[in-house]
């Protein structure tokens, strides 16, 4: 769903852009007020994991493939504003190193997958849990939220094309829906199985969980899951399905393929996830995933560990309030 260069138009852009922006800003202002010194480990190594898993294209019915999206997985792990980092650190990156997603198109790709999907996925999981309470039903009710959240960002993605003049929204819109609906259902396949195997392990890693506080044993947590991201990247990631993705199957079809822009307008060192000099091998995806894999997780650490000191100061004044 990563919209490239070509595909949309200067108001289009400019506006995608703004509200990015200003969303991207709020999300940063909120997770600054609650932020927790114990998850920042968790919110880089949760970035890595998203990118890694974006990298593994599986096949879907009609020649086409998706990829995880993760949003609603960030989101209920890590509460929707620490998503929006994790998810725009993530597109920031695919962006610039590995020209997945245009320089331009940026704004719109934040939107639509760090801002919308985020939000309205982890809006459902709450909305669900409110009826579906023991641990069955919050499976049921997190796949069902990541599966409606890789549709309405498809959604917005056609409206975006369709205020663009790219595609009609009577046809983008069907188009753009149906494809998504069928790659949602790997999507929530994909985050169910990862929030069992954290709800049956450490189910305090969840955001609003009501058990234990995270103490000093999210250390083998984290080594396990850094373990599992590195697994994907070596033994998966190369291996992943070549098809055309969701909205390279719909361009194609609608034809508006070729509205893509060949090069990219900032040039990529890692373009198409390949390392110089081992291009079209598995060895040249492994060393871009590694790489890409570890500047996701130092930028949205960064990020997180820039507003820690608002979030503790906020914590002092509240403290030195009650003490009065």
């Amino acid at each position: 769903m990563h919209i490239p260069d070509g595909f949309l138009d200067a108001k289009t852009i400019i506006a995608t852009g703004a509200l990015s922006t200003a969303g991207l800003g709020t999300a940063l202002r909120e997770a600054g007020k609650r932020l927790q010194a114990r998850r920042i480990p968790l919110i880089g190594l949760t970035a890595a994991f998203i990118f890694v898993a974006q990298m593994v294209n599986f096949p879907v019915a009609g020649g086409t493939s998706g990829h995880l999206i993760g949003a609603t997985l960030a989101a209920v792990l890590l509460g929707p504003s620490a998503a929006v980092i994790v998810m725009s650190s993530v597109l920031i990156v695919q962006a610039f190193l590995f020209a997945d997603g245009g320089v331009l198109a940026l704004g719109a790709n934040i939107f639509n997958m760090a801002l919308v999907a985020p939000s309205c996925g982890y809006g459902v999981y709450r909305l669900l849990g409110l009826v579906l309470r023991d641990e069955r039903g919050q499976l049921v009710a997190v796949s069902v939220a990541s599966w409606s959240a890789t549709v309405i960002a498809a959604v917005f993605c056609a409206g975006e094309l369709a205020w663009s003049g790219t595609a009609e929204w009577g046809t983008v819109f069907p188009a753009m829906a149906v494809v998504h609906m069928l790659i949602g259902v790997g999507e929530a396949a994909i985050t169910m199985l990862v929030m069992a195997a954290i709800a049956s392990t450490r189910p305090e890693l969840l955001h609003g969980s009501d058990r234990p506080k995270i103490q000093e044993g999210l250390s083998p947590a984290f080594i396990y899951a850094a373990i599992i991201t590195v697994g994907l990247v070596i033994l998966v990631a190369p291996h992943a399905s070549s098809l055309p993705d969701g909205l390279e199957k719909v361009a194609g079809a609608l034809g508006f393929d070729h509205r893509a822009l060949t090069s990219p307008i900032v040039p990529s060192p890692l373009k198409d996830y390949q390392l110089p000099g081992l291009s079209s091998t598995s060895g040249g995806v492994m060393a871009a995933g590694l790489i890409g894999g570890i500047i996701v997780f130092g930028l949205s650490f960064l990020l997180a560990r820039v507003l820690l000191p608002r979030s503790k100061d906020a914590a002092g004044r509240q403290t030195s309030v009650k003490q009065r």
